[in-house]
């Protein structure tokens, strides 16, 4: 298929609509560049850090890091292999089991993450500002959330373009910085096991799977102008590859910056980080804040795309380029205030939030993800997606039902500084509960779609399913036809 020759430096003209087949392009391994160059930031650092800072050693904090890495990835990249099949939004997909209204509860938790993601990221880069220009942190962090609203306005493909370049910038930047962390640091001081505590070792490992889940709500949003023959094997094998060796080598070098200096990133400072590098500073701040900027372009462009789903949800709401852009401005304006109030105590508030992403997350992706390749197996009616009245209107009990019952089973099982649980108490603080919340959660929802395959007042899909439907089903019957809400 001919790529069409738009200019990256065209805006992007869709928001949550159905992307038609004449305009697919790109390639699958663009899938690695976007991901890989996403996670090489400052703020994957300091989650790498919490693993230390909450009392593992080293070996053990890698350890734990790779195993949640690992596991996480899995899932995240499973939804960027829905993109090229469905062609649309990956919380728009959503409607297809919680409903077109019932979806709305999801997203407005999947908002809070992108602002807490946002406002955290905002507060690194600011740093990062504010230590090469020597202006003050507030209007740092102001300076770089309005670079980073300019390269969302544009959208796709400029995101996609520059994410390859920093992947290949900052990945040498951050090989140069890691060899100067290990020569000029006695990590051998730290390089010893210590002694062992699940407790620590799963919540590290909940932090390093969560850090992957929290990418799902929106990873199938830079897939989805991919072409619609594009397989499930090289979306999900360029996505997983690319955010699993980039977000682990930020952990690691998070982990090791820890070990050796328990006060690296107090206060959401990056000069630590910096001041590995033998001279050269102006030129490693630049290269940290245009990785805060792409990584945070990609947050505040799925906090646009989940805004924009609410909104559709309850009006009938027509996005324009002016709207577009206003709306970006307005959902970054917001998240950035979060992140000046709470910039302060950087570490832990970003520990706390991190955390507690995983027990929503987790029971949301367990099922879309369960409803994808195990239930419907990749066969939708996009057109229906945007019906308030079509086969997936209204709310999905059975989506809903086993969403909360995830929800809830996790509960006893939560250790976290806001809460812990009874069971988890019992297991010395051992935290288990996303391991259950994707079990229980998708395990009960394939039940009761089997058990209740229907939900009577709802028309059937309007598309006819062929008895072995291809595997891109849902977009040879969407056709070239633009879905609009209804």
């Amino acid at each position: 298929m001919k790529e069409p020759t738009m200019s990256v430096l065209n805006p992007e003209q869709r928001s949550i609509e159905y992307v038609p087949l004449h305009e697919r392009h790109g390639r699958a391994s663009s899938l690695f560049t976007l991901w890989f160059g996403a996670n090489l930031q400052v703020t994957a650092i300091a989650a790498g850090a919490i693993s230390v800072a909450i009392g593992l050693s080293l070996p053990w904090a890698l350890l734990a890091s790779l195993v949640g890495n690992l596991i996480g990835a899995v899932f995240m990249a499973l939804h960027s292999a829905q993109g090229p099949i469905l062609g649309i939004p990956q919380m728009i997909q959503s409607r297809a089991q919680f409903g077109f209204y019932g979806a709305v509860l999801p997203l407005v938790l999947v908002i809070l993450m992108y602002v807490g993601y946002f406002a955290t990221t905002a507060v690194q880069g600011g740093a990062a500002f504010s230590s090469l220009t020597g202006v003050g942190i507030d209007p740092s962090i102001i300076i770089v959330v309005a670079l980073t609203v300019v390269l969302t306005i544009f959208g796709y493909r400029l995101i996609h373009a520059s994410e390859k370049w920093l992947s290949v910038i900052s990945g040498l930047a951050f090989v140069y910085l890691s060899y100067r962390l290990v020569t000029t640091n006695d990590l051998s001081a730290a390089w010893h096991a210590g002694a062992f505590s699940w407790a620590q070792f799963l919540a590290a490992t909940a932090i390093a799977a969560t850090w992957q889940l929290t990418y799902a709500p929106y990873v199938a949003d830079y897939s989805r102008y991919l072409p619609a023959d594009t397989s499930v094997r090289a979306s999900f094998w360029f996505t997983y590859a690319g955010a699993v060796t980039s977000t682990m080598f930020m952990f690691a070098f998070g982990a090791g910056a820890t070990a050796v200096a328990a006060d690296a990133f107090a206060g959401g400072s990056v000069d630590f980080i910096v001041n590995q590098a033998a001279g050269w500073h102006a030129l490693f701040f630049l290269i940290i804040i245009a990785g805060v900027i792409g990584v945070n372009s990609l947050n505040l462009y799925g906090m646009f795309m989940s805004t924009t789903t609410v909104l559709n949800s309850v009006f009938k709401l027509k996005v324009s380029p002016l709207l577009r852009a206003m709306l970006i401005v307005i959902v970054a304006a917001v998240a950035t205030t979060i992140g000046l109030v709470g910039k302060d105590n950087f570490l832990t508030n970003f520990s706390n939030f991190i955390l507690l992403l995983a027990y929503f997350l987790i029971p949301w992706t367990s099922i879309n993800l369960a409803d994808f390749y195990v239930v419907r197996k990749e066969r939708y009616s996009v057109d229906d997606m945007f019906k308030p009245r079509g086969h997936y209107g209204g709310v999905d009990w059975r989506a809903m039902t086993a969403y909360l019952v995830g929800i809830v089973v996790e509960v006893p099982f939560i250790a976290s500084p806001f809460y812990t649980g009874p069971v988890a108490s019992r297991l010395d603080g051992a935290d288990i509960s996303w391991i259950l919340g994707i079990f229980v959660a998708g395990g009960l929802y394939i039940f009761l779609m089997k058990r209740f395959p229907t939900r009577s007042g709802y028309p059937a899909p309007t598309f006819a399913i062929p008895s072995h439907p291809s595997p891109h089903a849902a977009q040879s019957t969407a056709g070239e036809q633009e879905a609009a809400p209804a």
